[in-house]
């Protein structure tokens, strides 16, 4: 049985040796790698990498790379492939967590527009008409 974040922040302040730890919980942390995700992803969606590229308005060549595991992108591309994948708020908030990045946060300004746009169902070309409007950095 799975043990929640909790369970493991307990036994993390509690013991004495980091590799035991990580042997010991090794089924109970999260160790997806993003392309693997992002392919499982395609396959459910039955969406294409290309389409998913496509959508996403990132250089076709990086975000295939991407998919390959070669290349490991900063949050911003990962959120660009979300919208690739038109990915609902909880499947992107799965997707970034599952894979180590930081979740979209609703105190952070940025974020909150980034929320906004999903809920809505924006393109990634939107979304980033959106952010210029208001003065943030672009998705890209």
């Amino acid at each position: 049985m799975k043990k929640t974040t909790e369970e493991l922040l307990k036994i993390l302040k509690n013991t004495p040796d980091l590799g035991t730890y990580l042997s010991q919980e090794k089924d109970n942390i999260n160790t997806i790698v993003l392309a693997e995700y992002l392919q499982k992803i395609c396959k459910q969606k039955n969406v294409s990498k290309a389409q998913c590229i496509k959508q996403s308005g990132l250089d076709r060549n990086y975000a295939y790379q991407v998919f390959s595991g070669t290349k490991y992108p900063a949050r911003d591309k990962v959120l660009a492939l979300c919208f690739g994948l038109s990915l609902s708020l909880d499947e992107i908030q799965n997707l970034l967590k599952t894979t180590g990045y930081l979740i979209l946060y609703a105190k952070n300004k940025r974020d909150s527009v980034i929320i906004f746009a999903v809920q809505r169902g924006y393109s990634i070309i939107n979304v980033n008409e959106l952010l210029y409007e208001m003065g943030m950095e672009l998705v890209e």
